[in-house]
């Protein structure tokens, strides 16, 4: 018996954009659907219930920071950026905003398919609800708070600890500096930077083979930081 089809609905009001995406994405047995606007996107989402949603951000009727927010009271459906708009702040305002991901145009196909594939893959198996998590050499004990990189165990703080299990929690979806910050420390403690590159790099040291080259934590410049998870 076949595996339904993953369902993703394109939100773009260029009608050659969502043609494109239609015949790309079909090709790899994806179904599709579409909308030109922002409140098109919100109906569909309730009539069509897709299993991922790429959105423009620029609709003629409202932003899709505005769609994403909406979606944010009541859904958690996979959101990936699809924008010409590349500017740090814009990722930054779309991420926090509740996105999973961001790409810019133009894209890559392969790459789309990769950042749908591991959007799906979050979404059907939090690796927050899994016990044990692994990447590599690396190996997270999620129930029994152990830490260990090629069999060895390694000695975390608290803080540092807390912060790989966020990191692992949303593996292969950009964190931004306000989130990780907002999650590890609580509120009031977005703007402090410091505390998170001082323990992204005592992290990096202590899980990484080569700390200056990280194959784990990788930075989003000027955005955040993402745990690689492999497509």
């Amino acid at each position: 018996m076949t595996e339904p089809a993953v369902r993703v609905l394109i939100v773009d009001d260029d009608q050659a954009i969502r043609r494109f995406l239609r015949t790309s994405l079909g090709a790899h047995n994806y179904a599709t659907f579409e909308a030109a606007t922002g409140q098109e996107a919100l109906e569909a989402v309730i009539a069509d219930k897709p299993d991922v949603l790429i959105l423009d951000l620029g609709l003629p009727d409202m932003d899709g920071l505005e769609v994403t927010r909406k979606l944010r009271e009541w859904s958690h459906l996979p959101i990936i950026i699809l924008s010409v708009r590349e500017h740090e702040d814009d990722k930054i305002a779309a991420l926090d905003a509740g996105a999973d991901d961001y790409l810019t145009k133009p894209f890559g196909v392969g790459e789309l398919l990769a950042r749908l594939r591991v959007a799906l893959r979050h979404a059907s198996t939090p690796a927050e609800e899994e016990a044990v998590f692994t990447q590599g050499d690396l190996l997270v004990d999620l129930a029994r708070r152990i830490v260990k990189v090629d069999g060895r165990e390694v000695q975390l703080t608290p803080t540092e600890y807390s912060l790989l299990r966020v990191l692992v929690a949303h593996a292969g979806k950009v964190l931004t500096h306000h989130q990780l910050l907002r999650e590890v420390w609580g509120p009031g403690y977005e703007d402090e930077s410091h505390l998170l590159r001082v323990n992204i790099s005592n992290l990096r040291g202590k899980l990484e083979a080569e700390p200056a080259r990280p194959q784990h934590i990788l930075t989003e410049p000027g955005v955040g930081y993402r745990f690689r998870a492999s497509s």
